[in-house]
């Protein structure tokens, strides 16, 4: 039966034992890939603002990880309020100096105590924060380039109840909205991939790259312009000359990356603030701006599926450092992005799929407000085709939503 608040060409759906709300909606427009404008952005694992989502991140995971080993079940915190205040450097080729550490600020509420024990919450953020920039970031000395301050206020056990016991769904902790979309365009496949992969391969047998590469691209029609902004390490350059051949090897790289995802055109601009002439360019002594005055913060950087995309439908929430039990603005923007992309692998025809889950406090997690999607089919394909398999592809995905819990905490789902 078709609710008489239901428009043309929307098809909701309920499952025979959880009402999950499912709407399927024929989108208006273009698909973006089809847009003459198009603009994605990416701000690499050294960029102030990852930095801080990184953090915090890995100090939810440690959290998790301990309470289950202490408790036998997470307990109530969020670590999403992550700051970093940027410090101030002197560089010079062959090396500089930091003159002002910058100063990594945990913020957040964290249980403490729980049914008469102690929970050392603190600590096993500290260990967690020292970890993660100790792994990923070989020029940056902990307690002397940047200083880590854990300030956690006391979370409460009380809440415990809203997680739900082993055998029930957690209801949801808030009333907010998650986002994701499915296929990526070319455009947002070179960016995601060109950053990955200069922090990756590349980085690894060229150490004078710094992590805070930051990648803009702006496609036009069937031209795409990357705009490549790559932090310098200074040790390991001597001359001018030097960091000039370093940014060809850069463009020359990122151009050949970009060609595997794309047959458009490809113009790549590396550093382009620098003015030689006025000595002033792109170096750093630990490879990222944080040193040079730039600021960070947990959620203003890449959304949670890793790209910045303003010709998408996004949510504002921040992911990284909150709670993975039933903390629905990152809960549902991670499992949003999950199942566009499930259901766009699983149902043929589809051109472009938006996905919106939109949860109301108290409910449980697995039964979304309204998970609405809407689509853009392929040429030749009717949309009404489509309805039937993507409701029960949506479905079928909500069902199994507490086992990306345990994906979350295992690390193997990144949030920025």
């Amino acid at each position: 039966m078709v609710s008489q608040n239901q428009q043309p060409g929307e098809m909701a759906g309920m499952n025979a034992q959880t009402d999950r709300n499912i709407r399927i909606k024929k989108a208006a427009g273009p698909a973006v890939a089809d847009k003459r404008i198009e603009i994605v952005e990416r701000k690499g694992l050294g960029h102030p603002d990852s930095i801080c989502d990184g953090v915090a991140e890995a100090v939810a995971q440690a959290l998790c990880q301990g309470y289950l080993d202490t408790f036998g079940k997470i307990l109530h915190f969020n670590t999403d309020e992550t700051q970093l205040v940027a410090g101030e450097s002197v560089t010079g080729f062959g090396g500089g100096t930091t003159v002002s550490p910058t100063r990594l600020l945990i913020v957040g509420r964290a249980t403490k105590e729980y049914e008469g024990r102690k929970f050392p919450a603190e600590k096993i953020a500290l260990d967690a924060t020292h970890g993660y920039l100790n792994e990923h970031f070989p020029e940056l000395e902990v307690g002397t380039d940047i200083i880590p301050d854990i300030q956690l206020g006391e979370g409460s056990g009380d809440l415990q109840d809203v997680f739900g016991d082993d055998d029930t769904v957690p209801r949801s902790n808030d009333t907010s909205y998650g986002v994701g979309f499915a296929p990526l365009t070319e455009t947002e496949k070179v960016v995601k991939n060109v950053e990955q992969r200069l922090n990756g391969t590349f980085g690894a047998s060229h150490p004078e790259i710094g992590q805070d590469i930051k990648i803009m691209a702006k496609r036009e029609d069937n031209h795409i312009e990357l705009t490549v902004a790559v932090a310098i390490v200074d040790q390991y350059v001597d001359s001018l000359a030097e960091y000039d051949a370093i940014l060809e090897d850069v463009e020359q790289f990122v151009t050949s990356v970009a060609t595997e995802y794309t047959d458009k055109s490809i113009t790549v601009h590396t550093n382009n603030a620098d003015s030689p002439d006025e000595d002033s360019i792109y170096l750093t002594t630990t490879g990222t701006s944080a040193e040079m005055g730039d600021d960070g913060s947990v959620g203003r950087g890449n959304r949670a599926n890793g790209l910045i995309t303003p010709d998408r439908p996004m949510s504002m929430e921040a992911s990284s450092g909150k709670n993975p039990v039933n903390h629905v603005g990152k809960i549902y923007n991670l499992l949003s992005t999950e199942i566009a992309e499930a259901v766009v692998a699983e149902v043929d025809g589809i051109k472009q799929l938006h996905l919106r889950l939109v949860s109301q406090i108290g409910r449980p997690i697995d039964e979304p407000h309204v998970a609405s999607a809407e689509i853009i089919s392929e040429e030749g394909v009717e949309f009404d085709e489509l309805e039937s398999e993507v409701m029960a592809a949506i479905d079928d995905e909500l069902a199994d939503i507490t086992d990306l819990t345990k994906r979350v905490i295992n690390g193997d789902l990144s949030t920025f």
